[in-house]
């Protein structure tokens, strides 16, 4: 009976699990927007879980604060910027958008548009009533239609 090295084998295995996990961690962060917040996200996020757990569905500001909060209860860690930046990054990328109840500043934050814009898209809904639809908020002279589109399952009309 002939005994081989599994040192060979062993190596083999330990690179193929490396360059598994390699691909897995690049194709989870394609998945989310570039900006500031998405690095903290991807590292404290993926502690207990996967990222794409995290953001399953749409909450508003208040409730991603309050899920932070309970992440850091039940022993996520991330220091106070990590988690500041976090916030930001889920708030911007996957809050709800209450397009006839937010103010301009909250508008143009969640639409990744300027203040000017922000506040047209306030101006219109204050002269032209509430929207209730895309096509209505696609009027908004200066709203980019695309950026709308792009964030179309997260409006609240």
């Amino acid at each position: 009976m002939t005994v081989r090295s599994r040192a060979p084998l062993t190596i083999a295995a330990a690179a193929f699990l490396t360059a598994i996990a390699s691909v897995s961690t690049s194709s989870q962060a394609s998945k989310f927007p570039d900006g500031p917040g998405k690095a903290a996200l991807l590292k404290v996020c993926s502690d207990c879980h996967g990222p794409e757990s995290a953001v399953a569905q749409f909450k508003t500001r208040d409730e991603w604060s309050k899920t932070l909060d309970d992440m850091a209860a039940n022993g996520a860690e991330g220091t106070n910027d990590e988690w500041n930046q976090i916030l930001e990054y889920l708030d911007k990328h996957f809050s709800l958008i209450f397009v006839n109840k937010a103010d301009a500043r909250e508008l143009a934050k969640t639409l990744d548009v300027s203040d000017d814009v922000g506040e047209a898209v306030v101006k219109y809904r204050t002269e032209h009533e509430k929207f209730t639809s895309l096509e209505d908020l696609k009027k908004v002279k200066g709203l980019d239609a695309a950026k709308v589109d792009a964030r179309k399952d997260r409006f609240v009309f």
